[in-house]
């Protein structure tokens, strides 16, 4: 079937006719999906045409070695390899020697690898890539139109399927306060339904979290709740689990986005009720957490939906529906800011990152030219600087910056893929035709430019019409403003710098590219969304109500 789903993913995306293969692809995965987070990955770098190896959690030994025996039956070792290990080796594993790195856990880990990356090359010469998917701070906004009996069902689901312990899991629900004490008398009567025990059994609603470690850290969590007398609702431990590194599904009230603190991986869930009037602050706090993963929206009201999608800066957004279960090229899987680097699992862009060298992407989303990327190349035209003109030419000759394609479904849900910035490109030029060059690709995805450089440039700078420098900025350091990709036309000095100081920062990991001797695909500059929408939502579009 991981078969097949890789076959879906690149038919949907491009051929792979032409391609070159990156070499040695090594994966890291976690516990919460040993089978499905350990061959996905793996399975995907095989499809692209790498040799693969992977290194599974020490944290499920039985479900690693049962892996280990399946994957010898069909790979010779040096084809895919399983390496088992506990955590010392996973944190010596990004020495090993590889080409790409795929990572699946938590944001700490994965800036800590980042690190550890930044100054290995691959073998065609370019900074090893990391794909990370890590962690979430997952939010849901209910506002007052929304069904409850729909939203108490697909809360539940979110944030208490497998205990919680999901990167997509609900960590945040937002409710209007006009239903909130309607929707949490609800929430609290359908949790009492919940079962706890051993999740073998069918009758079992929420099984152990993973450790008992986890399950002390969970609960002092919670504890420090109720030592500030917040409003907290946890149902009681049954005898069965006394035993079990078992934690109860809780709800905990807050007043504000920033209580929350880091991420819980656990049955726990925070609620927030906020003002019609506050919804846009509400959604800048959301985003203000730095973590873009899930987001879960219910109301019937269709310009509600509108505005906050247009508004959230997360890789999976929900309608209507829980927040849990994408699916391979229905719902690809990703985040950003802290909570990924792209490109997303399952979706149509993944195969190409796990190729050393890719054709063209094909329109499969058709986008628009962005109005600045125009009036760069009409200005590059104007100066005289004809080769460069033909660079930003032929990157706007097949824009992909807001273009958005249907993927198919199950009858009654409408899932849609898009393309959009990824906000701030550093660019650190050696030459003139590098850096107007880095600054093509910056613009034909819609970014800002940010040029780290010497003062040579800003003579330069200051003849650029205004439209133009609004997109195209100087900047004293690599750490003055975010970015999420970095360009530099040399592996030297500011490279490392560069790199260094954004590592050793708190932000999101940025992957880098080394353009001396050409740009990377268009594609590595654009962020993809996935949007689910359950149509067949009950109660109708409440926006109606007001026509006639």
């Amino acid at each position: 079937a991981l078969c097949e789903d890789a076959e879906r993913v690149s038919r949907l995306g491009h051929s792979l006719v032409r391609r070159v293969p990156a070499g040695v692809v090594a994966c890291i995965t976690p516990w919460n999906y040993p089978l499905q987070l350990s061959l996905g990955p793996a399975i995907t770098a095989l499809a692209a045409g790498n040799r693969v190896m992977l290194k599974p959690s020490e944290l499920t030994p039985h479900t690693s070695a049962q892996l280990a025996a399946l994957v010898a039956q069909f790979f010779a070792p040096e084809e895919f390899c399983v390496v088992q290990g506990d955590s010392y080796l996973s944190s010596q594993f990004a020495g090993l020697r590889f080409d790409h790195l795929m990572f699946t856990g938590s944001t700490v880990v994965a800036q800590a690898i980042n690190r550890q990356l930044e100054t290995r090359r691959t073998h065609m010469g370019q900074p090893v890539p990391l794909i990370a998917e890590t962690g979430g701070q997952n939010a849901m906004i209910v506002d007052s139109t929304a069904l409850a009996e729909q939203v108490v069902a697909d809360v539940v689901a979110s944030a208490f399927d497998s205990a919680g312990q999901r990167c997509s899991a609900l960590r945040l629900l937002c409710v209007q306060e006009d239903c909130a004490d309607h929707i949490l008398t609800m929430l609290r009567g359908a949790m009492r339904e919940l079962r706890m025990g051993n999740p073998a059994l069918l009758s079992t609603d929420v099984g152990p979290v993973i450790t008992a470690e986890a399950a002390e850290g969970i609960s002092k969590h919670i504890e420090s709740f109720r030592q500030k007398k917040a409003p907290v609702f946890a149902l009681s431990v049954p005898e069965t689990c006394a035993n079990g590194s078992f934690v109860p599904p809780t709800v905990i009230e807050i007043s504000s986005v920033r209580e929350m603190g880091a991420e819980v991986f656990g049955p726990v869930l925070h609620v927030l009720r906020y003002s019609r009037s506050g919804l846009d602050q509400l959604l800048a706090d959301i985003n203000a957490t730095g973590y873009g993963l899930t987001f879960g929206l219910h109301t019937r009201i269709e310009s509600t939906v509108q505005h906050v999608l247009s508004r959230v800066d997360a890789g999976n957004l929900y309608v209507n529906r829980n927040t849990i279960g994408a699916v391979v090229g229905v719902q690809p899987f990703g985040g950003r800011g802290l909570s990924g680097t792209g490109p997303k699992a399952g979706g149509p862009l993944i195969l190409r990152r796990l190729l050393a060298q890719a054709p063209a992407v094909p329109q499969v989303v058709r986008g628009r030219v962005p109005a600045a990327m125009t009036a760069w190349t009409d200005w590059l035209r104007e100066q005289g600087e004809s080769t460069s003109a033909r660079t930003a030419a032929a990157l706007a000759r097949q824009p992909l910056v807001g273009g958005e394609i249907a993927l198919p479904g199950p009858v009654g849900e409408k899932n849609l893929y898009n393309l959009a910035p990824r906000g701030n490109v550093l660019c650190i030029p050696a030459t003139k035709a590098g850096l107007y060059d880095q600054i093509s690709l910056a613009l034909s995805g819609g970014n800002t430019a940010l040029i780290l450089a010497d003062e040579s440039i800003a003579s330069w700078y200051v003849s650029l019409p205004e439209a133009i420098r609004a997109k195209v900025k100087l900047v004293a350091s690599a750490t003055a403003e975010p970015c999420a990709i970095v360009l530099s036309e040399r592996d030297d000095a500011a490279f490392a710098a560069a790199r260094q100081a954004l590592a050793n920062s708190t932000a999101p990991i940025a992957s880098a590219w080394i353009t001396g001797n050409g740009l990377p695909s268009a594609e590595c500059v654009l962020e993809e969304q996935s949007r689910s929408i359950n149509t067949t939502a009950a109660g109708g579009n409440a926006s109606l109500m007001t026509l006639g």
